[in-house]
């Protein structure tokens, strides 16, 4: 006989859902019959499959050894022991690249990045989700096998503070739901249980759940609007155009903004994210003649290089300062309705300030 106990991070998901994940190579069918014979039982009880699992169920499987590893292919106890081994793997590959893990939030230090990138923090924790502050400079997730993301430090993490088990890491896998771009900075939402990624993935997606950044444009700009257009994607080259009519693969956008101080050279904006598209914001900006400073791709070449020589911008400075959530039903219920800030970087007031 096996027996799960259902943790934070399984719970949410259904029946058949998470005996899928315990025995990979099964069918569908197995499940239901096993199900119906009462030889998988949920809480003692007989179960359909469909029910939605809760912290502290417990389900049994009264099954031979021989059919578990068929189905399973590897015993709870020599899975546990393999998800721990490639977990502390993991951890010292982090650690012996001296690249840092997220700083907790008793603000131990930990290894640093390359010179110039901070490290990320932790804004907020619970069982469900975690905010991070996410540096320019680090990717939200790998693009090839080598790349040290913040899913890895993501992972590292939470098994160096003790918030999950190593199996539990392997059973949940825990992920981002926003992805910023590489030199974009600020929070970032991950779910570390499956009903904190179902429910902020469908937050973000529906657009209830409300994204503000903060950026530093070219030129002065006064008051607030909302800036329409039609933005259109080159795969290839990995930039996009905005146009003012409808063209012909464009997707409608729509970027709110509020000026929220001004210099002679500069201002600095709260941006409202209304739709999200790739690049739009920094695109959207640039069409109407004030670029985001140190954007590489959609910039002023001229004002870029001068930031760089005065005050050492290698990255458009483009900040996810502020995220706003709606009233949340379910697991989630107590953080309906609030707002989370990350504190933006202190170049941004260091060219604010300037009154040249």
């Amino acid at each position: 006989m096996k027996q799960i106990s259902i943790s934070e991070g399984e719970a949410g998901q259904r029946l058949d859902k998470l005996l899928a994940r315990y025995m990979k190579d099964a069918p569908k069918s197995f499940f239901y019959k096993m199900l119906r014979k009462k030889n998988i039982t949920l809480n003692g009880k007989k179960a359909e499959g469909k029910e939605l699992l809760k912290p502290g169920d417990e389900v049994k499987l009264f099954l031979s050894d021989e059919t578990w590893e068929k189905f399973g292919g590897i015993s709870l106890e020599k899975k546990a022991l393999r998800s721990s081994a490639e977990a502390v793997s993991l951890h010292q590959s982090v650690m012996n690249s001296q690249v840092p893990l997220i700083q907790d939030e008793s603000g131990r230090e930990m290894p640093t990045l390359e010179k110039g990138i901070q490290p990320p923090k932790v804004l907020y924790q619970d069982a469900h989700i975690l905010l991070i502050n996410k540096p320019a400079g680090m990717l939200s997730q790998k693009s090839t096998a080598s790349d040290v993301s913040l899913v890895e430090y993501l992972d590292a993490y939470l098994l160096q503070s003790g918030a999950m088990t190593a199996e539990e890491l392997q059973l949940v896998h825990p992920a981002v739901c926003n992805r910023l771009d590489r030199n974009t900075s600020g929070l970032v939402v991950a779910g570390i249980s499956l009903a904190g990624l179902q429910t902020m993935n469908r937050l973000l997606a529906s657009r209830t759940a409300e994204k503000y950044y903060r950026c530093i444009v070219c030129g002065t700009m006064q008051g607030s609007g909302c800036l329409r257009g039609y933005l259109k994607k080159d795969e290839r080259t990995n930039t996009v155009t905005v146009f003012s009519e409808p063209t012909d693969g464009a997707r409608t956008i729509e970027t709110g903004y509020e000026v929220v101080s001004s210099n002679r050279n500069y201002s600095l904006l709260e941006v409202h994210l209304i739709t999200g598209r790739s690049h739009q914001i920094r695109a959207h900006l640039a069409s109407i003649g004030h670029p985001i400073l140190g954007d590489p791709k959609y910039g002023d070449a001229v004002k870029n290089r001068t930031a760089q020589r005065s005050y050492g911008v290698r990255s458009q400075l483009l900040h996810a300062y502020r995220l706003k959530l709606p009233d949340i039903e379910g697991p989630l219920s107590c953080l309906s309705g609030k707002t989370f800030f990350a504190p933006v970087p202190e170049i941004f007031d260091i060219i604010m300030r300037q009154r040249e």
